[in-house]
């Protein structure tokens, strides 16, 4: 007969209670610093508690969303470069709300990994935080979850939960989008965080490593460059909307790039005309390209190819809004207009390229 092993415990199955405890007082001041009107931004409790009255709303309408950072986090991983990934995360969710003309209100995330190091998670959640501050986000609360045998050691993996509120009737897109309005598209900051099985994939047939100098940006390691974060579009979005009254519908250009996103905040008789000159190609995508092979086309579906945010305005006030945006710090570019779409019953052509990218370097 085997005689039983006694004594194990939860540190001898590979999941650290005390590294968990640790974790929480490092984050705390961090959490602490994102709170706002409505969430005091303390962390240890079973729920997160936010007050709408508090933050100053009368008659408001939630708005959710869920996201994650995808394979971006394979390069976060290999690099060991984590400070930024955290803003990836937060940006993911807080610009799908803002389109629909909400204000983000709190933010909730979700950490799991093999093995925990609170070290190096804090510096995530450090970009989490500073991602929230940002935005006006509140950090509530979050999750993590030490599951070895399920995440290898070094490995792991993020979500995302944002809420945020707008008054009843303010909800965008608008119901009088109509052929004739103008289309702008505000920069990106670089890929964001959509495509990176197909650039890790271009990497490793480049023969780089993360660590050699990146080609479109010498001053920067290829890793780095690739791990710029997504670009926070909530504040001057929000004071557009505010401010000039004239926008009517918004886009978060994610994973499908202006092939799918742009029709999706559109009547579905409606689509938009793009002049593709008139887009501020990044020198990553023109790499990209290059390296890949990859058609034009298909560069439009999966990246963003330099415009992280689409904004549908009343024409007559194109100058205003670009002006706003600008004060805002973006970068506004006209690039087109809304038309009648072509095969509005079979849902094609919903977004008319004209021209070509600028693809040279």
């Amino acid at each position: 007969m085997t005689e039983r092993k006694n004594g194990l415990t939860y540190a001898d199955s590979g999941v650290d209670i005390d590294a968990g405890n640790r974790l929480v007082d490092l984050i705390k001041p961090m959490v602490r610093a994102t709170a706002r009107p409505g969430a005091d931004a303390e962390i240890g409790g079973f729920g997160g508690l936010f007050d709408l009255k508090a933050a100053g709303f009368k008659d408001p309408v939630l708005v959710a969303a869920t996201d994650g950072v995808g394979t971006k986090l394979k390069i976060a991983i290999e690099t060991g470069i984590h400070d930024a990934i955290g803003i990836d995360l937060v940006a993911m969710s807080v610009n799908d709300l803002v389109v629909q003309g909400a204000e983000p209100l709190f933010f909730l995330d979700y950490f799991a990994c093999g093995k925990l190091r609170p070290e190096a998670t804090a510096a995530i959640v450090a970009g989490i935080a500073e991602g929230c501050r940002e935005s006006g986000c509140a950090l509530i609360g979050g999750e993590t979850a030490e599951m070895p045998g399920l995440y290898k050691d070094g490995d792991y993996d993020l979500g995302g939960f944002a809420v945020g509120a707008a008054e009843r009737g303010t909800l965008l897109p608008s119901g009088d989008i109509a052929a004739g309005d103008a289309v702008i598209g505000l920069a990106s900051s670089g890929v964001h965080s959509n495509g990176y099985s197909l650039v890790r994939k271009i990497v490793e047939q480049s023969g780089l490593g993360y660590d050699a100098p990146a080609p479109f940006a010498p001053v920067m390691t290829l890793g780095a460059a690739l791990l710029t974060p997504t670009r926070l579009y909530v504040k001057s979005c929000l004071r557009a909307i505010r401010e000039t009254g004239a926008v009517k519908g918004l886009a978060h250009i994610t994973g499908g790039g202006f092939t799918d996103n742009i029709p999706r905040v559109l009547p579905k008789h409606l689509g938009v005309g793009i002049d593709l000159a008139r887009l501020p190609v990044l020198p990553v995508f023109k790499w990209l390209a290059e390296q890949g092979g990859i058609a034009e086309l298909e560069l439009l579906r999966t990246f963003n190819c330099g415009i992280g945010m689409i904004a549908i305005v009343k024409p007559e006030a194109v100058e205003q809004v670009i002006e706003v945006f600008t004060e805002a710090g973006e970068t506004a570019t006209l690039l087109g207009e809304v038309i009648e779409a072509k095969g509005a019953h079979t849902g094609e052509h919903r977004v008319v390229y004209n021209g070509h990218l600028d693809l040279s370097a």
